[in-house]
């Protein structure tokens, strides 16, 4: 048995998970109480329709005085729902577990056991995920852009479920960020990480929308990327060579008597003017955007407050 204090935290984002919290209360209790000194499990109620309260009261008592049950007052994001639980976790070890592995509580052991080999964190991921085709392609896409326009260290296939040290889950708590990405802000937090994958890919722990899908990676790629700002450079950057395109097909015009695709042309009084200032003033908007994002972002990365550095440890000799 190991001489730790560990808690876990569950998060009941859907109705549907209902029907699992039984099993996974006593398979999760029966698996650290084999294990370790102490534990505590902190389950999540994020607002469900159903409380979960008469499934917790057909436990036996000696399960139920380990188990917490926080609701919250409305519906959430799960990564703040997430929080709530971690904010809550007193253990020398947090792990944050799914509710889909009810059938699998030795995972704990494996994980703690992974965390004794010098990691701080350490994640469950799979090689495979159970998703629709045009998911997979939105999801290929949204990692593409944050691998390229980030310092970022995200596993594309990593699960929610994970265990963190004390040390890594106090500096963690520092990231008081009102837009959460949680797999980005374990990354900025950094310490030790590996990942344990799974021979079988994991279900879905939700069912998620494309349209909520879409707005966390819109959180994402806004609070932990260059890509919109790059993204408005790139497009400053065609309309400064389509004005130079424009403004030198309206001086051939004018002055050679054809276009640059060397068909003839008769300019029209003013029409060389009035191109060519349109041209600049197109040019010169989205230059003037592209200086004000680098001011946003400056200021938004001001505003958000994320420590400067995070001290591992300290040795003395």
């Amino acid at each position: 048995m190991y001489n730790s204090f560990i808690s876990i935290v569950g998060v009941l984002q859907a109705d549907y998970q209902l029907k699992h919290l039984v099993a996974y209360l006593k398979a999760t209790h029966e698996q650290l109480s084999s294990s370790f000194s102490d534990f505590e499990i902190i389950l999540i109620n994020n607002h469900l329709n159903e409380q979960p309260d008469h499934y917790i009261n057909e436990l036996p008592a000696e399960v139920r005085k380990d188990v917490f049950l926080l609701n919250l007052s409305a519906n959430t994001l799960k990564n703040h729902a997430i929080l709530a639980g971690l904010d809550r976790a007193n253990g020398d070890y947090a792990i944050v577990f799914d509710l889909e592995l009810y059938a699998q509580p030795h995972l704990i052991s494996t994980l703690f056991e992974k965390s004794r080999s010098g990691y701080d964190i350490v994640y469950l991921r799979s090689a495979t995920r159970k998703l629709p085709w045009h998911i997979r392609r939105f999801n290929k896409l949204f990692y593409q852009i944050m691998r390229r326009f980030s310092a970022l260290t995200i596993d594309e296939g990593a699960y929610d479920t994970r265990i963190i040290s004390r040390r890594a889950l106090n500096s963690l708590l520092k990231m008081r960020e009102n837009l959460r990405y949680m797999k980005a802000i374990y990354s900025i937090v950094g310490f030790p990480t590996t990942a344990i994958t799974l021979d079988k890919a994991m279900e879905e722990p939700e069912k998620r929308s494309f349209q909520e899908r879409f707005k966390t990676s819109l959180i994402a790629i806004a609070s932990f990327t260059t890509f919109l700002r790059s993204l408005l450079l790139g497009i400053f950057i065609l309309a400064f060579v389509f004005m130079l395109g424009i403004v030198a097909n309206a001086l051939l015009v004018k002055f050679a008597g054809y276009d640059i695709f060397g068909n003839p042309g008769e300019a029209v009084p003013g029409w060389t003017f009035l191109v060519i200032l349109i041209s600049i003033f197109f040019a010169a908007n989205f230059l003037i955007l592209y200086i004000m994002s680098i001011y946003l972002s400056n200021i938004y990365q001001e505003i958000k407050q994320r420590p400067l550095y995070i001290i591992e440890s300290i040795r003395r000799f």
